[in-house]
């Protein structure tokens, strides 16, 4: 399985292909036939698919759900693009996609919609693509995927991803360019969103993989603004990549040998994680607290904390490895 922190955008072509094999939405499509030949409106004539959108609100980001998929995804797509974001409340990387993506469907106006799915709450979409990490993004165009990448990518190539998108399907799907006519530069200026510099320069270090650097631009912000929870959660992403990437996947089967090796260990919970093993990585973690005292335990117990970081407060995983942690202790 792919590791969530980092995917090789180079992964995306294969990806692609493998989506073609194994995405069949025949079924699906079955409605969406009816509706090519009595066609809605282009978005861009000024209806928002909820009504009218509420300040904040774009009409051209949609949370779908398994019962709305077919609407709001499938039917839809013989009119524009729609592009599938697949994602959950406890990836990190997905946090940091999903704000690009919403950016960048409110500007272009309904020339391609945003659709967001939680693979959590609506399993059988995730089965239906074939998810094996998140996030993953899959387009899809005539009731059909038609291509698809996987990671928080940073937002050039996002934009050159949707571009190539766009010049591919203009003359086929009708909204696309109704959609483009009908926005204007004003459209375009009212959704921009400023960026804040001090994050670019800790995201840009982050991309190109300068680990220290992005660590010091987040602690900068942290510095001025202690409770900012967007920097802190970076933050923890940063540390934990910088520890992932570094992690040899055989780690895992030398921890398995050598249970008293505390460092082993440590590597290993993190190889783990970095490959969605996440309930296994905090049994690890927890077991060695068990067999250790003194600064050992500490270092374990200082590791497995900073791991429950890049997780949201409430999820179940985290709780039950809070608990078996003070268990474990006390």
């Amino acid at each position: 399985m792919e590791n969530v922190t980092r995917p090789d955008p180079r992964k995306s072509a294969a990806l692609s292909a493998a989506l073609s094999g194994a995405v069949d939405l025949s079924a699906l499509k079955a409605r969406a036939d009816g509706a090519r030949r009595a066609p809605a409106a282009p978005p861009s004539q000024g209806g928002a698919p909820n009504g009218d959108a509420a300040e904040g609100v774009s009409p051209w980001v949609l949370d779908v759900t398994e019962e709305t998929f077919q609407a709001e995804v499938i039917e839809r797509s013989l009119q524009v693009p729609v592009v599938v974001d697949l994602w959950a409340e406890w990836c990190a990387p997905c946090k940091q996609l999903s704000p690009v993506l919403e950016r960048n469907a409110r500007a272009a106006n309904g020339a391609w919609v945003l659709v967001k799915v939680d693979v959590d709450a609506n399993p059988r979409i995730a089965q239906l693509f074939g998810v094996q990490s998140i996030p993953t993004v899959v387009a899809i165009a005539g009731g059909q995927p038609i291509d698809a990448f996987a990671g928080a990518l940073p937002e050039p190539e996002i934009k050159q991803w949707l571009a190539r998108l766009l010049d591919a399907l203009r003359d086929k799907l009708p909204g696309i360019r109704a959609a483009e006519e009908g926005a204007g530069q004003a459209q375009d200026e009212e959704y921009e969103e400023p960026e804040d510099p001090r994050f670019t320069e800790a995201e840009d270090a982050f991309e190109r993989g300068d680990y220290a650097e992005a660590e010091a631009a987040y602690g900068r912000i942290l510095d001025a603004e202690p409770a900012n929870e967007e920097a802190k959660a970076a933050l923890a992403q940063v540390r934990f990549t910088a520890r992932a990437e570094a992690a040899d996947p055989s780690s895992i089967a030398r921890a398995d040998a050598a249970p008293d090796d505390v460092a082993a260990q440590l590597t290993a919970a993190d190889a783990e994680l970095a490959v969605q093993r996440v309930e296994e990585a905090f049994a690890r973690l927890v077991n060695t607290v068990r067999r250790t005292s003194g600064e050992d335990r500490d270092r374990v117990r200082e590791h497995l904390v900073s791991l429950f970081e890049l997780f949201p407060a409430d999820d179940p995983r985290v709780i039950a490895a809070r608990r078996n942690l003070a268990g474990a202790l006390y």
